[in-house]
């Protein structure tokens, strides 16, 4: 029988690196993977053009545009990308802000207030530390350089909320160490932490916050999943459960592969030491998908669109992905 081609785009992630080489081939697919380094141009190429049959995509863009309707795409509860997101809040240090309730009230710079990274961040700082987001004022531009708004890509939250966009010669990189905003979070690194005299994380022991986060709550932020479209889903159902198996196996090829001591593949000096340390804080298996093994957290997320203004109600977290039936041998 021939099988069934389909083009897959994702990042050159380690857990995607068996499907990218062909040492994993999917049940009853000639997969063609497409390695791109940029996920907001894997989002974009998918959702404006339909460019792929499968694809990466942020999960708070997914969830939004799944809930809302009429969006041809349906997820696979396959996550390739995760961060934790402490160490990626950053301050002036002359706002005067010296604990994360402090953050209430302040000007705030986001590169794109739907930013799955963005959500992530709003929704610890308000569950965990008390911030009054509905008193924040948000401020959104391009971080490290000027970016143009993309009336395809930036979905807005309901009921007319605020939101500040800085002229397109702008970067929050720059306002933040001009102190025209008195923070900023998201995906990327502002570069004027590097290289300016004006900023600092909010939390200095980002690691220990986070490992405290994950052990009390056993959250490790879902940022992307993958999506099919779903005329193909509808026509080849069991091509999702195909992929979805062989991800996992994916998966596991990398960590089997990341263990190996013989000859060191990648160049971090402690490498066991971390793996060691990852395995003792989130078990065997520190990267799961699938929906019931993700659900807690998914449910969360989904409650985070709502109280941020995306959607009127979380949707229901089993209508957002295909059906696996994940056997074990």
């Amino acid at each position: 029988m021939k099988k069934l081609p389909i083009t897959f785009a994702c990042g050159p992630y380690d857990r995607m690196e068996a499907l990218r080489l062909g040492e994993i081939q999917p049940e009853g697919i000639n997969l063609r993977y497409i390695a791109i380094q940029s996920p907001p141009e894997i989002f974009a190429r998918m959702l404006k053009t339909g460019s792929f049959d499968v694809a990466e995509m942020s999960l708070a863009h997914y969830m939004i545009m799944r809930s809302r309707g009429d969006f041809p795409f349906i997820a696979i509860p396959v996550f390739p990308s995760r961060v934790f997101r402490h160490g990626f809040i950053f301050i002036n240090k002359n706002s005067g802000i010296e604990q994360p309730s402090e953050l209430s009230g302040k000007r705030i710079g986001v590169q794109e207030y739907r930013q799955t990274a963005g959500v992530w961040v709003r929704g610890i700082l308000q569950h965990e530390y008390g911030v009054d987001l509905d008193t924040v004022q948000w401020v959104e531009g391009g971080v490290n350089t000027p970016r143009p708004e993309d009336e395809d890509m930036d979905l807005r939250p309901l009921g007319g909320m605020s939101i500040e966009i800085i002229s397109g010669d702008q970067c929050l990189s720059d306002q933040l160490e001009g102190g025209q905003i008195d923070a900023y979070f998201g995906a990327r690194r502002p570069d004027s932490f590097d290289y300016g005299r004006n900023v600092t994380r909010l939390f200095p022991h980002y690691r220990d916050e986070e490992k405290t986060y994950y052990q009390r709550t056993g959250f490790h932020p879902i940022m992307h999943t993958i999506v099919i479209r779903e005329d193909l889903h509808k026509e080849q159902p069991w091509a999702a459960e195909s992929l979805f198996k062989a991800c996992q196996a994916s998966k596991k090829w990398a960590l089997d592969a990341m263990k190996f001591s013989g000859a060191q593949k990648n160049m971090l000096p402690w490498l066991h030491e971390e793996i060691a340390e990852m395995h003792a804080l989130m078990g065997d298996d520190p990267w799961p998908y699938g929906v019931n093994q993700n659900r807690a957290m998914l449910e969360a997320f989904a409650g985070y669109l709502s109280e941020q203004h995306f959607l009127e109600h979380a949707p229901k977290i089993d209508d957002l992905f295909t059906p696996i039936i994940a056997w074990t041998e």
